[in-house]
């Protein structure tokens, strides 16, 4: 059976395990507890050890642990031991520029029964960009991909979002040529501006993402709405499904759209989308 896509991924401090597990009961479908840029360097032990405490035993929605920069001198030990947790169901890994980042990752982070753990790969800098595809195919551990648009504009000096839909088309087309899911928008900044959220998701959904991560729980409603089908794309798919079903191969609707394979397709997609509302 095929897994449910995800679409709401909410990003939580590490070194704040009473917001952890919190935010496993607020509707996100994946949680990604942050060991990097959420916590200060002062905090980075502390958070780890309680983010190995809180994955010591399996958790209700799938986790993700975002580990520190892959250079440093702290993700090794992340890796080391939040691997093997069963509380973990995945590894994020920031600022990925090359397909090496991901091999050397994936061959150390086995669990203790011998089960590799899915990655994911953050494209954050233009370098990343430019090997977004070598990094989608670079390991078969590796589960997604997807843009650090904050780390990103402001290597590039961008300060208008459009500034990245370059960017952003890269990567979901990278994923698609590698086999992978496509990717998840970039976190929303302005956790109040609610309806700008909403355009921007909007804008992603045309782009071929497909769901977001948030930084806070009021995001997650309008996120999950934006990347659900509305009822006129369901009825849409609907006609589409039923008249291939009883004509298969090319044809025109009585609306005049045509149908063929592909559109079929997409319309299946939809509906799948729509069941999982």
């Amino acid at each position: 059976m095929t897994a449910e896509p995800v679409l709401t991924w909410l990003y939580v401090p590490g070194d704040r395990p009473d917001v952890v597990v919190k935010a496993l009961a607020c509707g996100a479908d994946a949680v990604i507890v942050d060991l990097e840029d959420a916590v200060a360097p002062a905090r980075k032990e502390y958070a780890r050890a309680a983010t190995a405490e809180l994955l010591s035993d399996a958790a209700p929605v799938a986790v993700h642990v975002r580990v520190n920069a892959l250079d440093g001198p702290l993700a090794e030990a992340d890796l080391k031991t939040l691997a093997p947790l069963p509380g973990l169901s995945g590894l994020r890994l920031p600022k990925v520029t090359s397909p090496w980042d991901v091999v050397r990752v994936a061959e150390g982070a086995v669990r203790a029964e011998g089960g590799a753990l899915g990655l994911y790969a953050l494209l954050e800098t233009a370098l990343g960009v430019e090997q977004a595809f070598a990094v989608a195919s670079a390991h078969h551990a590796l589960r997604g991909i997807a843009l650090g648009e904050a780390d990103l504009r402001a290597d590039l000096g961008v300060r208008e979002g459009a500034g990245l839909d370059w960017a952003r088309a890269r990567v979901v087309v990278a994923a698609r040529a590698a086999g992978l899911p496509p990717p998840s928008q970039s976190v929303y900044p302005d956790i109040r501006d609610l309806d700008g959220l909403a355009v921007s998701c909007a804008h992603g959904r045309a782009l071929g993402f497909l769901g977001r991560a948030a930084i806070h729980p009021r995001q997650l409603p309008v996120i999950e709405r934006a990347y659900l089908p509305t009822p006129e794309e369901i009825e849409s798919a609907e006609a589409v499904v039923e008249a291939a079903a009883v004509h298969p191969g090319a044809l025109a609707l009585p609306d005049g759209r045509f149908v063929d394979a592909a559109v079929v397709a997409g319309a299946h997609r939809t509906l799948a989308l729509a069941r999982r509302g």
